[in-house]
């Protein structure tokens, strides 16, 4: 199974069309969403085109693959214009591992759950990377729209035994080989 994982929109319809030509290139079995979808929160500037509506449709476009994570700038409205649900949290068997879906602001590398795990991937910090800390892998997708730390737009591919950190041009920024 391949995933397309991704987070922090915050509303950019910009960088949201950007997501149809990731899936044409990437071609994945399902979208994860890892929240903040359409508000861009008081703390963040308003994102490149920003039109909760029109990325709500792009998405909904997608509502057959995506499964969606809801962040702490996503609130019960935002369900109103999504065809697709959110859920807090997601665990999932993917390719022999037992991947943790979280948006970040309650779970991450800092701040573990009580449900075992060999991956935790979350967005919220919109600074991608891939870390391993005692034993588990941590990944954080980045934000699509509003990177910070000197990041670039980014997002997450997990395949077969990979886990992939792209920029939105589809270079490969990190990646880790992902043991059986």
């Amino acid at each position: 199974m391949k995933l397309l994982i991704l987070s922090d929109i915050h509303g950019s319809s910009y960088y949201a069309k950007k997501i149809v030509e990731i899936e044409k290139q990437e071609k994945p079995d399902k979208i994860i969403l890892l929240g903040d979808l359409y508000y861009h929160g008081p703390r963040n500037p308003l994102t490149e085109e920003y039109n909760p509506m029109e990325v709500s449709e792009i998405l909904n476009s997608f509502k057959n693959k995506i499964l969606a994570i809801r962040g702490n700038c996503d609130a019960e409205v935002d369900e109103m214009i999504s065809e697709f649900e959110f859920q807090d949290n997601r665990i999932m068997n993917v390719n022999g591992k037992k991947i943790f879906f979280t948006h970040g602001h309650k779970f991450n590398i800092d701040k573990l759950p009580d449900e075992d795990f060999d991956i935790m991937i979350y967005g919220h910090f919109h600074t991608g990377f891939i870390k391993e800390k005692d034993g588990k892998i941590f990944a954080n997708s980045g934000s699509l729209s509003l990177p910070k730390n000197n990041t670039k737009n980014s997002y997450l591919i997990l395949e077969e035994n990979k886990l992939i950190l792209k920029d939105i041009d589809g270079n490969i920024i990190e990646e880790k080989i992902l043991t059986k």
